[in-house]
């Protein structure tokens, strides 16, 4: 019987392992949780759960009793410190040694810290798990000011939380606009005018040089000289890999663990996914990152199968998507892949599409309020359909005829 060990238990893990039993039913799955919970989604904790419309665990990653259905054995608050290569095994908190014939690492990521605000800072919450939100949930209570430090996805939902709780808001970030990272200038401008519609305030391209508490609340400073006084600090500035297990084991990593198209580290017997890697994309050069929840799930998929003895490429096109107020935001494809400025294909006031093109081909798209239009673009992406920029601006043209 093989024993196949995945340690983290976010999508990645959890389509490890029950890609690795689909594959193998015969081999023996246990799929260990630094948290003692059952694995559950984390975009509702900075939507649904801020808002006190749901708790963490009532959005599980599978349902309750698919994993024990599945002869997958979860192991619930099981930290694993250490991965012993020669002996085989993982080495937990406890001290046990957990051992393995083939490992899945879904370790994820870490939080990336505010070098003015760490994390201990009173008054100041990160956001990365169910105790960050229910923590982050009691202190937005009515009357207190928000400051949220960094304008992308997380902080932007959680900013959107929190002026739909009816607090003073504000969001500050370096860069020049917000959700650089992940849409173009003009789409940008709408999603902030719909934040400042709500009251929220926006200070951009402009760092924080110090935070501290005093009598009015916690006082941070700019860089140009200026300051914010909240009661609340909400710091989103990105994730890292947390490929720490890793490269104390002596895998390859470099930002990331790295993994080939198949998923595969550096040691044969050892497989990674997710967030916590940098991986190949079958039919491209280099490795990448993307951190996602569609990306996690298809990666995970992969190493899970293949850790179980298959021998699959890692194919698939990431994506996100993002709740603020009405606004549904989508975008799929490899941003760092696009050139050129982008092909726009309007609907509508708060129906639009951009396009990045290379050569003919859509490499990345994002868009509000289509997703009719952002699930057909998906196809094209997969299939590398080559399409004129005239056709893709012209709404007139079904998106659907492109894939006949």
């Amino acid at each position: 019987m093989t024993r196949i060990l995945v340690v983290g238990a976010g999508p990645a893990g959890v389509m490890a392992a029950i890609a690795a039993k689909r594959r193998d039913p015969a081999a023996a799955v246990a799929l260990l949780s630094a948290e003692d919970a059952a694995p559950y989604e984390k975009p509702p904790l900075s939507k649904a759960v801020l808002l006190g419309r749901a708790m963490p665990e009532d959005a599980p990653i599978v349902p309750p009793d698919q994993l024990a259905g599945a002869d997958i054995e979860l192991g619930r608050g099981i930290a694993v410190q250490a991965i012993d290569r020669r002996r085989k095994c993982v080495v937990t908190a406890d001290g046990r040694c957990l051992p393995y014939d083939r490992l899945v690492l879904t370790t994820g990521g870490r939080l990336c810290e505010l070098a003015v605000a760490p994390r201990a800072t009173p008054g100041v919450h990160y956001l990365r798990d169910a105790a960050d939100a229910l923590a982050l949930r009691a202190a937005l209570r009515p009357g207190r000011r928000v400051a949220v430090v960094g304008a992308g996805l997380i902080g932007l939902e959680v900013a959107a939380a929190s002026a739909t709780l009816g607090l003073a808001t504000t969001v500050l970030d370096i860069a020049p606009s917000i959700m650089a990272r992940a849409v173009p200038g003009a789409l940008a401008d709408i999603i902030q005018a719909r934040h400042e519609a709500e009251g929220i305030s926006f200070r951009l391209g402009i760092g924080i040089v110090a935070c501290q508490a005093g009598a009015a609340g916690i006082v941070l400073r700019l860089a140009d000289g200026t300051e914010i006084t909240a009661d609340i600090v909400v710091v989103g500035v990105g994730v890292r890999p947390d490929d720490g297990l890793a490269r104390e084991a002596g895998l390859r990593t470099d930002d990331g663990i790295l993994v080939d198209e198949n998923c595969r580290t550096s040691d044969p017997d050892i497989f990674a996914a997710g967030d916590a890697t940098r991986f190949r994309h079958a039919g491209s050069a280099g490795f990448r990152r993307e951190e996602n929840w569609r990306h996690a799930l298809d990666h995970g998929a992969i190493a899970g199968a293949n850790a179980a003895g298959g021998d699959a490429a890692y194919r698939a096109v990431p994506s996100f998507w993002s709740e603020q107020y009405d606004l549904f935001i989508q975008g799929v494809g490899s941003v760092q892949a696009s050139a050129g400025d982008p092909v726009r294909r309007l609907h509508g006031e708060r129906k639009l599409i951009h396009f990045h093109m290379a050569d003919d081909r859509i490499h990345y798209a994002v868009g509000i309020g289509a997703a009719k239009e952002m699930a057909l673009a998906r196809r094209i992406i997969e299939r590398g359909i080559a399409v004129p920029a005239e056709t893709l601006s012209d709404p007139q043209v079904n998106l659907a005829a492109l894939l006949r």
